[in-house]
């Protein structure tokens, strides 16, 4: 059964960093798109970054362009966020998920079929 485990989340003061991990087991997911996503209080979810499967393409969302980097170890089952400059707005549980294999990078959460349970990042000021 495939698995996606989310870890690295925690509090942190703004203009800190943090760097989440998400773990994956059960199936090889190294044809398919990483994404990240996150959901703030009373939000939707949202798209943060997606990495294709060769590595290649990475995608940003705006309001995280330049502050944080998505990589891939398919050698270890390891997608990577690494988050700086982190602000009050970041905050939200934020989830890692998987495509079906060969799609390119994408942004609409549908896309998305693999999910982890979260994990929780607070930004105080």
């Amino acid at each position: 059964q495939a698995q996606l485990v989310e870890s690295g989340g925690g509090l942190v003061q703004a203009g800190g960093s943090l760097r989440l991990t998400c773990a994956t087991s059960g199936r090889t997911f190294s044809t398919n798109t990483m994404g990240w996503f996150r959901q703030a209080p009373g939000k939707e979810r949202e798209f943060v970054a997606a990495i294709s499967w060769s590595g290649s393409d990475r995608s940003y969302a705006d309001s995280v362009k330049g502050r944080f980097s998505l990589s891939r170890d398919d050698a270890k089952n390891t997608v990577y966020l690494q988050m700086n400059s982190l602000k009050p707005e970041d905050t939200a549980v934020y989830y890692c998920a998987a495509t079906l294999s060969f799609l390119g990078v994408v942004h609409d959460l549908k896309l998305y079929t693999y999910w982890g349970q979260g994990t929780q990042v607070t930004v105080s000021s």
